[in-house]
């Protein structure tokens, strides 16, 4: 997310969002050998030394092999070269190592389609971690970007970070404390993220601006927000059409972390499932608890925090065709990560009272009065709480008559065969 926030429209629950060059020398702690070669298996014996020049002087169908081993870099990794395989021994075992970094936007930045990257780490980069742009055919597989000093608002923002990518899978990997998302995939088509852990991140797992997303049997534990999936406008891809299903969204209460006036700076602490401005999303079979603000929240993009202004004239503000079912939820809503949203609690629920498990805004389209639009919750002893921030919150209520419906099942995403087997 690149936009910053104006506070010249803002309801009292805003809950957002929101080359490499030559390699420097090795540092005295990285791992080395006396003659850094890549052998004729493709080994590259020394990353440190060897890897950008591997980079550059790679051939479509070349595969790279990293030891075990902390390598140190002081410039980003760059990679042009499409059909390149990455892979490391294991994501607790090669480690690329930017904590010495002082040029360069990103720990690794791929421009390239058919790149498969896996088996390694990139810990502590100046900016994004892996950033993959404008790729089509995309494997992100047991790949861990952490920075190692916990959450900290100097960290970079973006984890995993594939954008203007087609049939991209993020699988078995590991992402902590990015100051914005740990897994994030923007203006995309076609994508999977499965069993993935992300924690201690501002977002756990965010889909932006997206069309076609499959978010499966990740976990998402002590970020600010699990999972976020949202529209923002400006962009040239408007998102639709995800599923979000066999979660584990727990205890997302981390305290908000993003630089000040980012666009996640505005997320809650206390915040589950985050739909923003987003159509065509089924949300089913998660577990979610013990997130204090709400295990799900629904927003409009008025309710984000931003100028009417910002807006371009044809994005759609308003999240539609929401379908909630069949998800175990406990313990949420208790303490709401911000003061004003607790007033809310305290005033409708009284002082040991919580929020229903899901939160909605109540931001509609005047004239979108079919049920084709709704958001409909068919999950048994949930309540969806409208906080009517049209109108200031003059009169917060739950109707779950207005939620008593279903849609269609969206259908799975497909990617090609090759990308789904190892």
């Amino acid at each position: 997310m690149h936009h910053s926030p104006s506070h010249s429209r803002m309801f009292i629950f805003t809950f957002f969002i929101t080359l490499g060059g030559a390699l420097a020398a090795c540092s005295p702690d990285t791992v080395t050998t006396s003659d850094a070669t890549v052998s004729s298996d493709g080994v590259v014996s020394d990353p440190s030394a060897d890897l950008q020049l591997r980079f550059l002087e790679a051939t479509p169908g070349d595969v790279i092999n990293l030891p075990a081993g902390v390598f140190n870099f002081e410039r980003s990794l760059t990679l042009n070269v499409d059909n390149i395989t990455l892979r490391g021994a294991g994501m607790d075992a090669t480690i690329l190592s930017f904590r010495d970094q002082i040029t360069g936007g990103e720990g690794l930045l791929v421009n390239a389609s058919n790149f498969t990257i896996e088996d390694l780490a990139i810990e502590d980069s100046r900016g994004d971690a892996l950033k993959i742009a404008r790729g089509d055919n995309i494997v992100i597989r047991r790949v861990r970007t952490e920075w190692t000093n916990g959450p900290d608002t100097s960290n970079g923002a973006y984890g995993i970070y594939p954008v203007q990518t087609q049939h991209t899978l993020i699988e078995d990997s590991v992402a902590i404390a990015a100051s914005d998302a740990g897994i994030y995939v923007g203006q995309s088509q076609n994508v999977i993220v499965r069993r993935n852990r992300a924690e201690y991140n501002v977002a756990g797992i965010e889909i932006e601006n997206t069309i076609g997303a499959d978010v499966y049997d990740n976990v998402a534990i002590n970020n600010t927000g699990g999972i976020l999936i949202f529209n923002m406008p400006n962009l040239p891809v408007e998102g639709h059409t995800t599923r979000v299903y066999n979660n584990r969204v727990h205890q997302n209460n981390t305290e908000n972390f993003a630089p000040p006036g980012t666009a996640v700076a505005s997320v809650p602490a206390g915040s589950g499932i985050l739909i923003n401005s987003n159509d065509k999303v089924e949300i089913f079979d998660n577990d979610l608890g013990h997130n204090q603000t709400a295990n799900i929240l629904i927003s409009s993009y008025f309710s984000a925090g931003y100028s009417e202004r910002e807006m371009a004239e044809a994005f759609d503000p308003y999240p539609e065709t929401i379908f909630i079912y069949n998800n175990s939820f406990t313990d949420g809503g208790s303490a709401p990560g911000t003061p004003e949203l607790d007033m809310l609690r305290q005033a409708l629920f009284g002082a040991d009272g919580s929020f229903p498990d899901i939160i909605w805004d109540g931001v509609t389209h005047p004239e979108r009065t079919d049920m084709s639009y709704a958001i409909c919750v068919d999950n048994a002893g949930a309540e969806i709480l409208n906080i009517d921030a049209a109108n200031n919150n003059a009169n917060p209520h739950v109707d779950m008559g207005m939620h008593s419906c279903q849609h269609n099942k969206l259908a799975a995403v497909e990617l090609p065969a090759g990308l789904m087997a190892e």
